[in-house]
């Protein structure tokens, strides 16, 4: 709005005339002090309003938007508003206690494929790394329509975004993580290995890896699938990241001993052609992208040697350990990097420590609501104005 810029130049002005180090500092009078607060409140929005204001939104039918002129992006921009506020532990949490988490998780169903996809989105913001709001997903039954986006859902960014929001809300979720495999789950994620799309190949990859670090009993289902063939296959991958979450995944499956796939692996011819090729690849790269391939020399080493009790060449070519790096590490964890965001986490765990916390989200600058009561056919700003005549 125009005005808005005004008051931010007039607050800009009012700040460097008086903190510009030509004079000493003074007490503001009781009338600066007045519009300097009236300014600032013009300028911020109390965010549990504004999810409620969003929420109402969910909640109006999909034929009473598109009479009122709402169109699918600006649904899905109200959504992308949604997950700023979210970040917050605190709010992400709220939001079902102001009725908002029922009404988004209905957006997965919704008949456009964009709000579909950013529905998933704003639910994986939710549930990273936050058990509280894991536990709401669930009993809301979130699961569900995020297993029908994952595995038939025709757009394939559709199927891409569920997935995340699926690995995000199993995560440390033993509940979750039984529900996913009732669900056939793993037939999901052996037809995401079989598509074209890098990305959610790199994303099926990395939850197969995850889980089967939480119970090597999966190990047997994915062998009966047939898994560690597309995922043997996947090591040739042009993409760096799903050949190093690929041969992640089969480092778990070799390290197993109870289900035997172990020795399918080590009996696995082409595995060990598709090893030798990464070796001889490896072997030719510069040194530049072999700073770059780290993780992956580590990986092909520690499968090698897992699978044929032996150490792989690139030891005896001497690429395991560069000029300025570091003696090897055990091989990275490649699915926890991705589920694990570092700030996220840290206040997860505060969270935990705390036992809940009710406190507010930082404000932050308001933006138009986009329905408000009115007339069918009525402009979005005239309904705005309607709802929120201060």
């Amino acid at each position: 709005m125009a005005g808005d810029g005004l008051k931010w130049d007039g607050l800009l002005k009012w700040s460097l005339a008086h903190a510009d180090g030509t004079r000493p500092p003074r007490n503001l009078s009781e009338e600066d002090k007045k519009w300097f607060m009236e300014a600032m409140q013009a300028q911020t929005v109390d965010v549990v309003k504004r999810m409620k204001e969003i929420t109402s939104v969910m909640k109006t039918p999909e034929d009473v938007l598109e009479a009122q002129g709402v169109k699918p992006e600006d649904i899905v921009e109200m959504l992308d508003e949604l997950q700023e506020h979210v970040e917050s532990i605190d709010m992400a949490n709220d939001l079902h206690s102001i009725g908002g988490l029922v009404p988004l998780l209905g957006y997965l169903k919704n008949s456009d494929s964009g709000i579909r996809a950013k529905a998933a989105d704003v639910v994986t913001t939710i549930v990273q790394n936050n058990p509280r709001s894991q536990q709401l997903v669930m009993e809301a039954s979130g699961l569900e329509p995020l297993m029908s986006n994952f595995t038939l859902d025709p757009d394939l960014a559709v199927r891409t975004k569920a997935l995340g929001a699926i690995s995000s809300l199993i995560r440390n979720n033993k509940a979750g993580i039984a529900a996913f495999r009732l669900a056939n789950g793993y037939a999901g994620l052996r037809d995401a290995l079989g598509s074209d799309n890098v990305r959610f190949q790199r994303k099926a990859l990395n939850l197969i890896q995850y889980l089967l670090k939480e119970n090597n009993l999966d190990c047997n289902i994915v062998t009966e699938l047939g898994l560690p063939r597309l995922m043997v296959h996947l090591v040739s991958s042009d993409d760096s990241n799903v050949r190093e979450a690929a041969l992640g995944g089969l480092l778990e499956l070799a390290r197993d001993r109870t289900s035997g796939s172990s020795t399918v692996l080590a009996e696995e011819d082409k595995l060990k052609q598709i090893l030798e090729n990464r070796i001889e690849n490896i072997s030719s790269m510069s040194a530049e992208d072999l700073g770059a391939a780290r993780e992956e020399r580590q990986l092909v080493d520690s499968l090698w040697s897992t699978c044929y009790n032996e150490p792989s060449s690139l030891r005896e070519k001497g690429l395991m350990v560069l000029p300025g790096e570091e003696a090897p590490q055990p091989p990275p964890d490649v699915a926890g990097k991705i589920f694990e965001p570092p700030l996220r986490a840290w206040a997860a765990s505060k969270q935990l420590q705390k036992g809940g916390s009710n406190s507010a989200e930082d404000k932050k600058q308001a933006k138009p609501l986009l329905l408000g009561p009115g007339p069918v056919g009525s402009s979005l700003s005239s309904n705005q104005e309607q709802q929120n005549p201060n």
